[in-house]
């Protein structure tokens, strides 16, 4: 199997490197991932400065944009065969629920479905480095059962792995996303020179966490599998929203 792999985290990453390695084994395998972490860089793409790519031998590119320009660089100007599937991860801590909107991990993964190829979007529940063997195993049991999604075509799958070993995960589970409190407020504090900054605060804990959602099946032990799409149309409003604009000119 051709697959391009790239992340958020950067090309250093401890679950990008684990998930290579195991990978290189078995497939042929480009990855392009930027060059430092860029988490919660979302979709954006780097339009006003040029991108620079790295070699770093074996196949290994770190780029100086944004986790969307490396998968966007290495299907349009860097992949000489058309890959099987691309992956993004693993990312170090889960994207669940309202966290897809700002994901780098998701991001990269839409580009590849953008560009008309299925994804895997890869994250583990967890900043604990000794639980990556168990999401790099969720990885290759779902690649064996790729030829037999119907569905690959469209593909976009976030993953998301629970903190355990692999002998204690208690299976896959398909989910929708669940949703998250606000976040915190932003921080307030000043530089050494005494100028006012402003840290992001922290991510809102679980809202909606119940039973079939993704923040659920992981506190419970299993592999969250959530299919996603890119449509961000409210269809269930087209409806309403037409009969509120009825008389408008």
């Amino acid at each position: 199997m051709n697959i391009l792999l790239s992340n958020d985290d950067g090309y250093h990453a401890p679950g990008l490197q684990a998930l290579r390695s195991q990978l290189c084994q078995s497939h042929v395998v480009v990855t392009v991932a930027p060059d430092r972490d860029r988490s919660g860089a979302s979709n954006s793409l780097t339009l006003e400065t040029p991108l620079r790519l790295r070699d770093h031998g074996e196949q290994l590119y770190s780029v100086n944009g944004t986790p969307t320009d490396c998968v966007h660089l290495g299907l349009t100007g860097l992949y000489r065969d058309t890959p099987d599937i691309v992956i993004s991860g693993i990312n170090n801590g889960p994207n669940l629920g309202d966290d897809v909107l700002y994901s780098g991990t998701v991001a990269a993964a839409m580009e590849g479905r953008f560009l008309g190829y299925p994804a895997l979007a890869v994250s583990l529940n967890t900043k604990d480095s000794s639980y990556i063997p168990t999401a790099v195993r969720a990885v290759t049991h779902l690649l064996e059962r790729l030829p037999l999604y119907a569905g690959r075509s469209q593909m976009i799958l976030n993953i998301n792995v629970p903190a355990r070993h692999w002998d204690e995960v208690r299976g896959f589970r398909v989910t929708r996303l669940g949703q998250r409190h606000k976040g915190e407020p932003v921080i307030r504090s000043r530089d050494p020179r005494g100028n006012e900054i402003f840290w992001v605060g922290p991510v809102g804990g679980a809202a909606d966490a119940g039973e079939g959602t993704d923040f659920h099946a992981v506190e419970n032990g299993f592999v969250s599998v959530t299919p996603i799409h890119s449509d961000l149309t409210r269809h269930q409003a087209l409806a309403m929203t037409a009969d509120w604009l009825k008389g408008s000119a």
